[in-house]
């Protein structure tokens, strides 16, 4: 019960007086015996950390900065996460580090390191276009396809845009990432540029000069379409890791905060339900072509693979 209480927001001092009228003065329920887990948190998110992969295969991944403060340092703690699905459709937590900024090498050097475990390239990357990610990415892994995040890019075009175009500016954009196939995303992409290009030419290009990047997702089954548009499944579950430190205006030290992020994504990866069309995701891997989001071609030696 303590290490499902404390991730999620009692601070050490706080379990003796909620919980002794349940369990008794001798329970062990002080400050000392939720520090000892901690530490112990801190050693298991260390043997996630160097774990073999050689046996995982992650067709997709999602990629993230999270920052929270850490209460003892001046710094804040920026946990650079990984989740990836596996060929059966699950999703999983690959990687959780303390990074620096989001920079381009402690990316690399997480990317470097999970190959060096024996990580394959993933099929596809799902991140922030401001993320250090994507030069990372194409040292590491040049294989691997980029996606934006729609959620993020959305915001840094309406920033862009005075506060009343962005109800038009909105549903435009909705037009883009909705579209049944790339083609009238394309459309949709031509209609937004001529409705804002004269006026507000900085927030056409954030969309037209990552048209490649935010359309990639029309490559791939339609049935993951929906899961690949943003990097959803970190910030959901980063939010139990904000109210945590809101409650002890952050952890001790960037250690501790980073343990306590790796139990709760690791809490909160029983629930994770698998990508839409699981039995598409071998295929993925296989090499299969998809188009409009429906299969066109599978070859023997890819059905073999799957």
């Amino acid at each position: 019960m303590l290490p499902l209480q404390y991730p999620h927001g009692m601070s050490t001092g706080d379990f003796a007086p909620a919980l002794e009228g349940f369990f008794g003065a001798t329970a062990g329920l002080s400050a000392s015996v939720i520090t000892r887990l901690t530490t112990q948190w801190q050693a298991e998110q260390r043997a996630f950390a160097e774990r073999s992969l050689a046996d995982r295969d992650y067709v997709y991944v999602w990629a993230d900065g999270v920052h929270f403060n850490v209460r003892l340092e001046e710094d804040r703690l920026c946990a650079l996460v990984l989740v990836g699905v596996r060929g059966d459709g699950t999703k999983e937590l690959v990687a959780i580090i303390d990074g620096y900024r989001e920079s381009t090498e402690s990316w690399a050097d997480l990317l470097r390191d999970l190959k060096r475990r024996g990580m394959r390239a993933p099929m596809l990357a799902v991140g922030d276009g401001a993320l250090g990610l994507w030069a990372a990415l194409r040292e590491v892994f040049p294989e691997t396809r980029a996606q934006r995040c729609w959620v993020h890019k959305v915001a840094n075009v309406l920033n862009a845009l005075p506060k009343s175009a962005h109800p038009a500016a909105r549903k435009a954009l909705a037009e883009i990432r909705d579209a049944e196939d790339r083609e009238r995303a394309l459309t949709a992409i031509d209609v937004f540029a001529g409705q804002f290009a004269a006026k507000f030419g900085k927030a056409v290009a954030k969309i037209v000069d990552d048209t490649e990047a935010l359309l990639a997702f029309y490559d791939f089954p339609a049935e993951h379409w929906i899961h690949l548009k943003t990097t959803n499944p970190i910030e959901s579950t980063f939010a139990t890791v904000r109210l945590r430190t809101r409650v002890t205006k952050g952890a001790g030290s960037r250690a501790a905060g980073l343990a306590m992020a790796f139990k709760l994504l690791e809490a909160a990866e029983q629930r994770w339900r698998a990508v839409n069309g699981p039995h598409l995701v071998a295929l993925v891997r296989a090499g299969a072509r998809f188009e409009k989001g429906v299969l066109i071609e599978r070859s023997e030696d890819q059905e073999d693979a799957a």
